[in-house]
């Protein structure tokens, strides 16, 4: 594996000579539209070498030990590692290795299907990257009756021939936004709780389902305890089912902050059969133009997830979409990863790449109105996944799967196990 960071007068013809890659294999890896490139434009180059993995060092290693762990051999991490002195491991220190064992994880994408058909068809491309498919198709009244918003027709039955366990997503969404008061009005009443708990279990075998995803978003901090029932309710009602639930990301716990508060990460985690974490959008739509998920953030979020949820049940958000903003009135355009990438290359302007963020940037003009625009590419989702190596999760989920991400599958197809 090989990333390219192109230069002013690189071309296909001279990376894919320098490689000992076809011209084919790098725009097709890359979703390249042309031939056209634009200086900073990192691409994917899936040459033939080993994985690379990540490890912190901890109080007795020494390189032997962590060279036969990795099946590798000392002098292959100090080649990867020219600072480090054998003798003087620094515990904590982040060690580069290259390795055949690749890193295994599980994957989790999430679809609204509103082109139900060409989601199936490009399903299977993507498939053995796929350990789950929540498909957000359905949502409550207020009540807490679980209805089809979406159809989902023919989505489960394909994802179980693909390999692929689907959960069904319910969402507190409802004319164009999460609704904060519909779910504290379901989540506030005991029976309400139970109607929505029954009718999620019921939809959940009656359609085909492996379980259930959770995503209810700006709960009031004054139903965090309900919340808990809630959830520790629909695990016992689901059995064997997975249950899943989806939270805002958080370096701390706030109980009284209207996004975060309500969601108890100790007490949510303990019950969950898996707990994703929504590491995205720390620039937000409306804000001021920002990385979508700068790895300083994200390292930190994990750092206290951990604290509070087993590692090992725990999964860390990748997003598939950049934002472009008018830098004067934060006017937000969301687009895909691929075509934002594919953009720039358009407008033939430069990307940058935020060093600290570990995120790729650009900014253009339009009818005079500067604009930047804030996505990931193969550098900064490399970046994601190191985190998971590092800290051992359970893997990541991925928002959302009607957005084109190339540079991604290719990259998990060659470098990752992904546990099926």
């Amino acid at each position: 594996m090989a990333v390219h960071t192109v230069r002013t007068g690189d071309n296909l013809w001279a990376i894919s000579q320098q490689y000992g890659v076809s011209i084919s294999t790098i725009t097709e890896s890359n979703g390249l539209q042309s031939a056209k490139l634009t200086p900073g434009l990192a691409l994917y180059i899936p040459v033939n070498d080993e994985p690379i993995r990540v490890y912190r060092v901890k109080a007795g290693d020494n390189l032997a030990q962590i060279a036969s762990r990795f099946n590798t051999t000392v002098q292959a991490i100090l080649a990867r590692n020219p600072s480090v002195t054998p003798a003087r491991l620094v515990i904590g220190q982040t060690l580069v290795i290259p390795s055949p064992i690749k890193l295994s994880l599980e994957t989790l994408g999430f679809i609204v299907p509103y082109n139900r058909e060409a989601f199936l068809a490009g399903l299977p491309a993507i498939s053995q990257q796929l350990t789950y498919l929540a498909i957000a198709a359905f949502a409550f009244t207020e009540e807490g009756y679980a209805y089809v918003e979406l159809n989902d027709t023919g989505i489960t039955a394909r994802s179980r021939q693909l390999g692929i366990i689907p959960l069904l997503m319910v969402r507190n969404y409802r004319n164009g936004n999460f609704d904060a008061e519909l779910a504290g009005t379901v989540l506030g009443n005991p029976a309400y709780r139970r109607n929505l708990i029954a009718s999620l279990s019921t939809l959940a075998r009656q359609r085909g389902y492996g379980g259930v995803s959770i995503d209810i978003e700006f709960i009031p901090p004054a139903r965090r305890n309900d919340f808990n029932l809630f959830l520790r309710d629909l695990k016992v009602e689901l059995g064997t089912l997975i249950l899943q639930v989806n939270v805002h990301a958080k370096t701390e716990d706030i109980p009284t902050n209207r996004i975060i508060g309500a969601y108890d990460y100790r007490t949510i985690g303990s019950i969950a059969d898996l707990t994703a974490v929504m590491t995205i959008d720390y620039g937000y739509p409306g804000g001021p133009p920002d990385p979508i998920s700068p790895v300083w953030w994200l390292a930190q979020v994990i750092r206290y997830s951990i604290t509070q949820i087993n590692p090992r049940k725990l999964l860390i958000a990748m997003a598939l979409y950049g934002y472009d903003k008018d830098a004067g009135t934060n006017a937000t355009r969301a687009l895909s990863v691929l075509n934002a990438q594919n953009q720039a290359i358009t407008l033939g302007v430069p990307i940058q790449f935020n060093t600290a963020a570990q995120s790729p940037f650009y900014r253009y003009l339009a009818e005079a109105a500067e604009h930047v625009v804030w996505f990931e590419d193969i550098r900064s989702y490399i970046q994601k996944i190191n985190q998971i190596d590092l800290y051992g999760l359970r893997g990541t989920t991925l928002w959302q799967l009607s957005l084109q991400a190339p540079q991604l599958w290719a990259y998990l197809k060659q470098n990752t196990t992904i546990i099926k």
